[in-house]
This record gives structure tokens, sequence and C-alpha cells, in this order.
């Protein structure tokens, strides 16, 4: 068997070369070349106290004491029970230091109780990590689309199989807080009896009668008839005082979870964005001498990793480029530049603003259309008539990213910076679209906001036309979520799949070039955002939303998966993945934030309906949060009131802005550490560009 060969330090060669005596070198003494060195023109790195270099007394002595001290260094990291990651060795030599300490370990014992038991809960801690990873569902199907399409496509269905998760998390949430005690108090109700007439009319949600197939499927897709009073939707679940609790809060209880979910992602990825925007690893030297992971087995995960690096070089190189061309225009060249980029921005806001107008319009469409007597006859009329604002709304959506994507390398950005502007713009067309249309939702429930109006001046809302609104709002992002879900089939199963086999059959490099088509990660990432918002939005008007999701997700998943390594080719143009592994969480964010008003808005303002629902007969929902706490004892009372005044609040509030401050300043000590510590590299670099002109002059035959 062949011998591992092991480490250690040579001292007979450091003591007859790098600490050779003075006399046996020819040339300027090492004090003299030290002396030279760009660092030693100032004393910010060496401290006060420090002595110029080679300013000791005796040269012996320090030849001695360097050699000692070496030997000394050299013992104790071979000694000490360092960890081998710590250890600036060769990958082999590392393996047999841990060989070595494992061996000690287990024949003499080493340190004392506290640090075995330290040792085995960092090592159960790390394995525990590693099990994890392992158990996190595509993991190798992730690293295979990293290795084949770049990071940016791998992020796009890592943020899928994230919102998987909180999905999943929030349909076990309502499961628990919603269904459960729906039937633990006892069998719901069935649905009220349109015979009896109330101040706020009547409401039928399921009329008895012969219905046909197709009335049945239409009511599967609009989410009427008997999906109406079902657990699917808000007006089923019965006026009881413990279910309006949990039903209230699992709304809040969900919602602080995926902030707290979103918000660690958020701050996992802008660690890397920074340290890579900041350009201490954007370097090339980075990528090819620190980027190789050693530990890897087998020549699959090797490919895959060398495709990884050459994507992360190809970002760097286009960046480059792009840098370069902006850092020699001149003052007319920037100037047009800038005139392109204002033009540019009119065209998208009035392209954002038809849209808006168009899905105002297409909303208040719908209510007319629906009174029309040839529609109500006319069952698939009626079907469209009601997907009239979603066909919109996916229209929109469809039509404006492309346009987006079309005009941003016109701009003149970097290849990262385009994408974030198409995602913000594409983000703002689809978040917004959803704005418009649950702002013209809430105009028709609240009469425009006029609480005088003849319509809503009974019951606070308007009855007649919506006698259960809440259920009216489920079934629109029921609507959404359904026809995004059909629409993304539609695309991928009726267009690009018949494109690539068409275009597969004709010859030459016309088929090729129509047949060829990418991955488009900004506008997949801005739909499952989109998604997600709706999911958000119409959780508390559906509760069953998040398992519908759920189970969208996970299609899309696979189909999405299909498509990518059936249809799809490498991305020509490539862009940095630190940038998206920030970006889209906070998008997300900013979607969970939108998605908030609206059902905050719902929640404390508008009178619930009176004739469904778990909050008939209060004022507003919220009212039945200090109605539960009127139940509980005088000191859980007293204790909760407190915790709504001013003398909570205020030293809350000088607390938090102590700790803000506090952190700012530890955050800006920190940055102009970081900033002399870069500089202090510099300096370093320009030492060693010194010593090896200084070697290459020494060298020369001059010098012998």
């Amino acid at each position: 068997m062949e011998e591992i060969p092991t480490w250690a330090p040579d001292t007979r060669d450091i003591s007859e070369g790098w600490l050779a005596p003075r006399k046996a070198r020819a040339g300027q003494s090492l004090s003299s070349v030290l002396n030279e060195l760009p660092s030693a023109a100032t004393l910010r790195y060496r401290g006060p106290g420090v002595l110029p270099w080679g300013a000791l007394e005796e040269e012996e002595e320090d030849r001695a004491e360097s050699i000692q001290a070496f030997m000394e260094a050299s013992q104790n990291e071979t000694q000490e029970p360092r960890p081998s990651r710590e250890l600036p060795w060769p990958m082999q030599a590392r393996r047999v230091h841990r060989k070595r300490v494992n061996q000690g370990q287990v024949t003499h014992g080493s340190g004392s109780r506290a640090e075995n038991w330290a040792r085995m809960l960092r090592r159960s801690r790390e394995k525990m990590r590693e099990n994890w990873r392992t158990l996190q569902p595509w993991s190798w199907t992730l690293k295979k689309i990293g290795g084949q399409f770049g990071a940016g496509t791998e992020s796009y269905f890592s943020l899928l199989r994230f919102l998987l998760f909180l999905n999943v998390l929030a349909a076990v949430l309502k499961a628990c807080m919603t269904l459960l005690p729906t039937w633990l108090e006892g069998n719901p109700p069935g649905p009220p009896n349109p015979s009896i007439s109330s101040p706020c009319g009547s409401y039928n949600p399921n009329p008895q009668g012969l219905i046909t197939f197709s009335s049945q499927l239409f009511n599967l897709l609009s989410g009427e008839g008997y999906l109406e009073w079902s657990p699917l939707f808000y007006g089923f679940y019965p006026p009881r005082p413990h279910l309006a609790l949990t039903y209230l809060c699992s709304v809040f209880l969900i919602g602080l979870v995926c902030l707290l979910l979103i918000l660690h992602r958020s701050v996992s990825g802008m660690k890397q964005t920074l340290l890579a925007e900041s350009g201490a690893l954007t370097s090339y030297s980075h990528r090819v001498f620190s980027a190789w992971d050693f530990g890897l087995c087998g020549d699959v995960h090797v490919r895959l990793r060398q495709r990884n690096i050459l994507f992360e070089l190809q970002v760097e190189l286009e960046e480059a480029v792009v840098r370069r061309q902006a850092a020699v225009r001149t003052l007319g060249q920037q100037a047009r530049v800038w005139l392109v980029r204002g033009l540019l921005n009119l065209l998208v806001m009035a392209l954002l603003g038809a849209a808006f107008y168009g899905i105002y319009w297409a909303t208040q469409y719908t209510v007319e259309l629906q009174e029309k007597p040839f529609v109500q006859q006319t069952e698939l009329l009626k079907l469209g008539v009601d997907y009239l604002p979603s066909i919109f709304i996916s229209g929109v959506n469809l039509v404006l990213p492309p346009v987006f994507k079309l005009l941003a390398p016109l701009e003149g950005y970097t290849r990262s910076r385009q994408i974030v502007f198409i995602l913000l713009r594409t983000v703002f067309l689809r978040l917004a679209s959803l704005m418009v249309l649950l702002f013209s939702l809430w105009n028709r429930i609240t009469c425009g906001g006029n609480s005088e109006a003849q319509e809503c001046k009974t019951c606070g809302y308007n009855y007649k036309e919506l006698p259960c609104w809440e259920t009216r709002l489920g079934q629109e992002m029921y609507k959404l979520l359904l026809f995004d879900l059909l629409t993304g089939l539609a695309v991928t199963l009726l267009i690009q799949f018949p494109r690539k086999l068409f275009c597969g059959h004709c010859p030459g490099a016309l088929g090729r070039l129509a047949g060829t088509q990418e991955f488009q990660v900004p506008d997949e990432v801005l739909g499952l955002i989109y998604a997600q918002t709706v999911v958000w939005v119409g959780s508390f008007f559906c509760p069953l939303l998040p398992l519908l999701n759920t189970v969208k997700f996970l299609l899309l998943f696979y189909l999405k998966k299909l498509t990518l390594f059936s249809v799809c080719s490498p991305a020509s143009r490539t862009f940095r993945a630190s940038t998206v592994n920030f970006f889209f969480p906070l998008v997300l964010l900013l979607g969970l934030a939108i998605s908030a008003v609206p059902v905050l808005y719902s929640i404390f303002w508008i009178p619930p309906s009176k004739l469904c629902g778990p909050f008939q007969g209060q004022q507003s929902i919220w009212a039945q949060i200090p109605e539960s706490i009127s139940s509980l004892p005088q000191a859980s009372q007293n204790f909760l009131f407190f915790l709504g005044t001013e003398a909570f609040a205020v030293p809350l509030l000088l607390v938090s802005s102590i700790l803000m401050a506090y952190t700012v300043a530890l955050a800006n000590s920190y940055g102009r550490l970081i900033s002399e510590l870069k500089s202090q590299i510099e300096m370093e670099s320009q030492n060693k560009v010194f010593l090896a002109q200084q070697a290459v002059a020494l060298s020369s035959p001059s010098h012998l």
C-alpha cells in the first residue's frame, strides 16, 4: 500500500535559505529592502512604538529568535487540536492532521469534560445541518439545474421550493385553527333559508333544482353553486365565538410566520449580495482559486461544479465589458444615455397607466354584462363574463413583460441591473393590477366610500348586489389562482412543446433559431410572487386557498422542470445569482406588505356580512378581539389593555430607538474597520509587487 505523505515543516530548508547569514548574500541587506516597502512609509498599519524594519541590535539574536519562534509555531500547529479547516494547509495535509488528532484523542483523551461536550455539541450540530440539507426535497434536482442552466435558473426553483414550504405551513395552520374548531364544536349549520328575509336582504348560495353536468363544471371553475357553501369559502363557517377568534388569529399567525421566514431568507441572501457587489469576491482569482469544492466525488458532481464556475465567469466578463464601455463615455454620450432612459421610462409609465385603466374598466363592465338577460341564459358566456377581469389581468401580464425586456437593453445597464429593472417594472405591473382589481371590488362593496348611499345605508355595505361580500372576494381570488394555473398549462402544452417539435423538423439554422427557447427567470419569478400575493390576499376570504396553491406549486415544479430539460436551452446571457438571492425575497416581502393592506382594511373598517360568516352581528371583524378579551380574568384584561396604552408604547419606542442607534453605530464602526482592512490588503499587494520587482532586479546578470 502506498504510504500517505505527512505534513511537517522543513526547518533545514528554512535555516539554510530564508534565515541564512547576511554575509552569504550579495546585494542590499534585508533591512534596507524592507524599509523601501510602500507600507513602511506609514505607521498606521504597524501601530505606535513599533521599530522600523531591520532595527534590531544584533543580527545573530534575530536569526536565533526567528528559528526558535518558527519551531515553536510549527510545533503548536501540529500539536494543538485545531480544526483542520482553520489550518492553511493542502487538503491532503488536513486529512492527515485530522487522523492524527482523532488517534490522539482516542489514545490519551484531550481536554476537559467541558471541551469534550462542546466538541460533541459542535459535531452534532454539523451533522444535523447536513441531515437537514439531505432532507430538503429536490436538492439533487436543483444542483443539476444550476450546473446545466446557471445559478439564476436554479434560484427560481429554489424560490418555488421555499414558497411551497410556506403554503404547506399555512395550510396546516388553517386546518388546525379553522377546520378543526368548526367540527369540534358540532356540525356546521346548512345554508340560510332564502325565504327568510332580514333588513339586509336574503342570501341563497346554493340554489336547489336539477343541475346539469356543464353547470357543475362551470361552478367548479367559478366557485359558485355547491362550492359557494363549502369549507372553501368564508360564508360556510358558522358564527361561533371560539371559531371567530381562531379564524382571525390564524390570519395574523400565518402573516407573522411568513414575515419571519422571508426576513430570514432575505438576510442570508443580503450577506451574499453585499459580499459579491462590494468587489471583494468579484475578482477572477476568487473563482479560479477559491470556488472549487475539493470534497466532490464523482464525475457528475465535478462537471456540474465546473459549469457553475463557468457561468459565474461568464457573468463577470459580460458585466466587465459593460462597465468598461460606461467608463469611457464622453459627456455628450452620457447625456444621450440619460435622455434615452428618461424617454423609455415615460413609455413604460404610459403602458402601465393604460393597463391599469383597462383592468378597472373590465371590472366595472363585468357588472353591467352580468345583468344582461342573454348573458344569464348562456352558461358559457356567463363564465366568460365572470372571468373577464382575470382574463384581462393575465393578458396584460403576458404582453407587457416581454416589452419591458426589449426596452431594458436600450438603457445601457449591466445584465444584473437590467434584471433588477425588469423585475421592478413587472412586479409593479402585477401587484398594482391586483390592487386595481381589489380597489374596484371595494368600490362596489362600500358604494364608492359613501356610507350614506341608498344601497349601503342600512347595513354598511352593498347588501343588494353582494349579500356575502367576503365570499365574493374569495371567489375572485379563487378564479385568479385557477386561471393562472390554466394559463401556465396552456402556454406550456399548446405553445412551447409544439414549437419545439415543429421547429425540430425544420432543417438548417432557421429551425434551430426558431426552436431555441430560453427560460425567462424574471417573468417566471414574478409569476410565482404574483400567485403567492393572491393567496395572501385571499386566504382570509378563502381559507383553503393555501392548500390549493400547494397543489398548484407542486404541479408547477414538475411542469417547469420538464419544460426546462425538454424545451429550453441554457441562457445566452446569464446574471449573478447573489443579486436574485436577495432581490427575490425582497420583492416577496413587498408582496406580503401589499397583501396586508386590503386584508387589514376589511378587518378594521368594512362591516362584516350579516347573513354569512363567523362574524355575523359584529360592527367590525376586529370587534371580536375586544369581546374575547372581556371574557378573560381581570388581571389578564389589564395586562392586554396595558399593551395598547401610551405607557407601554413610549418606552418601547425609546428602547427600540436606542437599539437601532446602537446597531447603526456598530455597523458604521464595522464599515470603517472593513475599509481599513481593504486598504491594508491593497498595501500588502503593493508590497508583493515591489518585492517581486526587487527579486527580478537582483537576479538580473548585472547583479550577479
